[in-house]
């Protein structure tokens, strides 16, 4: 496990991906204290000021991981794990969020290059953006102080070496059911927005085998989510 930190740069994703282009390891992390283009799911923009955690790694793809697309629950695992050291009561949502009650407090964004995939965290540790679309928070709301950035990755990297681990050598079963855990409770309410723009609501009944998402919706039909926006409708 490598641990680099630099002060500014533009995305910790696009530096990542160039150290995996010129044969960077497994185990390197790279964190900026400040990012002038980072960039969420979809292209989003990621709102970077200093304090909070940007930070990215790589995984190497081998002939019999499981799916790369599952690397999003081993990251949302470990980034909760690391988290919850310093803010109780955290719990995650699909597909790559981390949530501080209703509020998004942090999240993941994954990029496939080649035979590397590069995985982006960001948290807000200190300070957390007004956003029209969804409400968010930071550790330092929600614990009354912010965390050391460094002290985060750290354990970060550790949990995500341990998850990683046990992806490659048990599969993704036990990555889900620990997902599932930490996740909001079955039957919460939930909307999804489809790539397709069409929007539906249901009940969270827990995860396929493959990671899909399961609405129950009001009709008592059941409807598996592959791709989405999902929010918490809120009472």
């Amino acid at each position: 496990m490598a641990l680099r930190t630099v002060a500014e740069t533009d995305s910790t994703n696009d530096d990542m991906a160039a150290l995996a282009e010129a044969g960077a390891a497994e185990g390197l992390w790279l964190r900026a204290e400040r990012q002038r283009a980072g960039r969420g799911r979809q292209g989003r923009s990621w709102i970077s000021p200093p304090g909070n955690l940007y930070a990215s790694t790589l995984v190497r793809l081998g002939a019999g991981d499981p799916p790369p697309a599952s690397l999003a629950f081993v990251t949302g695992v470990a980034l909760h794990e690391a988290l919850s050291a310093f803010a109780p009561g955290l719990a995650l949502k699909w597909p790559n969020d981390i949530l501080g009650g209703a509020a998004k407090l942090a999240g993941i964004l994954l990029e496939r290059r080649g035979a590397a995939v590069i995985i982006g965290c960001g948290a807000n540790l200190a300070h957390h953006p007004d956003l029209p679309e969804r409400p968010t928070t930071a550790i330092a709301a929600l614990a009354g102080h912010a965390p050391d950035p460094d002290a985060v990755l750290h354990a970060l990297a550790e949990s995500f070496a341990r998850w990683l681990g046990r992806w490659r050598g048990e599969g993704v079963a036990p990555v889900l059911a620990r997902w599932q855990a930490l996740a909001h409770a079955p039957g919460t309410a939930l909307a999804a927005h489809l790539p397709d723009g069409t929007r539906i609501a249901g009940l969270y009944e827990g995860l396929e085998p493959d990671g899909a998402l399961r609405l129950r919706l009001a009709d008592g039909t059941r409807h598996v989510i592959h791709a989405a926006d999902i929010f918490l409708v809120q009472d």
